[in-house]
């Protein structure tokens, strides 16, 4: 039975296919999934996919297979392309998908889009499932903190935060109290990020202060939106409003082109009289 090829191989397959494209990880660990050319026990492939890649890059620095582009986007090297030289730290890459280092977290390290309520077993702690690609380890984002919003078909009817209370408690009060029967779809954002297991990660209360934050999110999702069923506008906005004013340049223009029409007119009505 032949051996499972490397992560590094499939990611070089999978680029080979695209004659130099620019790809980010989440695309790259689709094709590989679908084509099966890998299998995972992950619940993050796409950040397996990163770190495989950065690692390449930093290690091997001239003799990696791939090439930067830009933030989060890469492509296969061309033949004698340069790049920075390898780290003086360097080691061999992983193979092992368990042992690829965990993705540095971002302020929001996870989200959901148009979920549909109808696919929760709701109760006082529901399981919200969710996977990175079809293949992946499900992740259960039931102790979730961050923002949501509720929908009413394609409509934001309400924007809330999770923060003393997480995302699935919070989600079942809402199939209890008022909006119980206006909302059919949920969207979230998170900032646990999740770990290869499928576990989700502390809050990392050292580089972000989610008491802050959340807030922060939930109070501009409020005034840029304006749902309807959102008794309050963003209170903990706390940064003063300022309305547009338009550039004066703008009316003198137009006084230009008036006068300009004007002038015009009264030219033709000369003309006419003669």
């Amino acid at each position: 039975m032949s051996r499972e090829i490397t992560w590094k191989d499939a990611i070089i397959a999978v680029m080979r296919e695209h004659e130099g494209d620019a790809m980010h990880p989440r695309d790259i660990a689709d094709e590989i999934l679908s084509r099966r050319l890998k299998t995972t026990k992950g619940a993050t492939p796409d950040a397996t996919v990163s770190a495989q890649i950065a690692q390449s890059l930093r290690n091997q620095g001239n003799q990696s297979p791939f090439a930067k582009v830009a933030r989060a986007r890469f492509r296969l090297r061309d033949e004698g392309e340069a790049t920075p030289p390898p780290g003086p730290s360097a080691t061999e890459a992983p193979t092992d998908e368990e042992s690829v280092p965990e993705a540095t977290p971002e302020v929001i390290s996870a989200f959901g889009m148009f979920w549909q309520r109808e696919n929760v077993a709701w109760r006082r702690r529901p399981h919200l499932l969710g996977a990175a690609h079809v293949d992946a380890k499900p992740v259960d984002f039931s102790d979730q903190f961050g923002v949501y919003l509720l929908y009413d078909g394609r409509e934001v009817i309400y924007i809330g935060r999770a923060m003393r209370r997480p995302l699935g408690i919070r989600l079942f009060e809402h199939t209890q109290d008022r909006l119980s029967a206006r909302w059919d779809r949920f969207s979230w954002f998170g900032m646990r990020s999740v770990n290869q297991n499928g576990t989700l990660a502390p809050l990392d209360h050292h580089t972000y202060e989610p008491e802050k934050l959340i807030p922060a999110f939930e109070a501009i999702l409020i005034e840029a939106v304006e749902p309807r069923q959102n008794r309050k506008r963003g209170d903990d906005l706390t940064l003063s409003e300022f309305i547009q004013i338009q550039d004066p340049e703008i009316e003198a223009q137009e006084r230009h082109q008036l006068i300009q029409e004007l002038a015009a007119g009264l030219n033709s009505r000369g003309r006419t009289q003669r």
